[in-house]
């Protein structure tokens, strides 16, 4: 099994993108019926550099992303910006089982990833950042926990569809190893 816990100049650069493409893509989003809680598109990105870079990569470039998005409203939200970078280390954790970094991604890939972040959504959405809210915040329980259920719906639906195109775009455009022949 390969060291997830490595950092790199690799892990670096793909922790820099990451948290770029997830602050830019934040602030593309769709209001949800549920006050402060959105659908958003960043999710399924932030899992695919998980899968693709590994836990480290997963969760600083979401934390971080998250970070810089809410200080671009005026202010962080740490409960849900942990939950973030949260969401990311799990999903680095599947790497270990996913091999897309080898162009490798079959049905049982695309069944673990998604299995994988839907538990992943729920728990850090209803459990991490709405706990969070109410023990950091003293926020209301009854909002924050509808809060949480609807973002980690949300998150689930984007992240399987956006998440999953990226895996198979990736899967499908690195050469598997072995495949490649030296010309004579």
């Amino acid at each position: 099994m390969k060291n997830l816990f490595k950092f790199n100049v690799k892990t670096l650069v793909a922790t820099a993108i990451g948290a770029a493409l997830f602050f830019v893509l934040s602030k593309v989003t769709v209001p949800s019926p549920v006050p402060n809680t959105y659908i958003c598109l960043q999710y399924g990105v932030q899992a695919f550099i998980a899968v693709l870079f590994g836990p480290i990569a997963g969760f600083l470039s979401g934390f971080i992303g998250h970070v810089l998005s809410d200080l671009s409203y005026g202010s962080i939200w740490i409960s849900w910006e942990l939950a973030t970078g949260i969401f990311g280390l799990l999903m680095g954790l599947v790497s270990a089982k996913i091999k897309i970094a080898d162009g490798i991604f079959t049905g049982k890939d695309i069944a673990l990833f998604n299995i994988a972040q839907v538990i992943a959504h729920a728990f850090v959405w209803i459990v991490i950042a709405a706990v969070g809210d109410v023990v950091i915040y003293a926020e209301p329980a009854n909002k924050v926990f509808l809060q949480g259920v609807v973002a980690a719906a949300a998150n689930i639906v984007t992240t399987a569809i956006i998440g999953t195109l990226l895996c198979l775009v990736y899967a499908k455009a690195k050469p598997k190893k072995g495949s490649l022949q030296k010309e004579d």
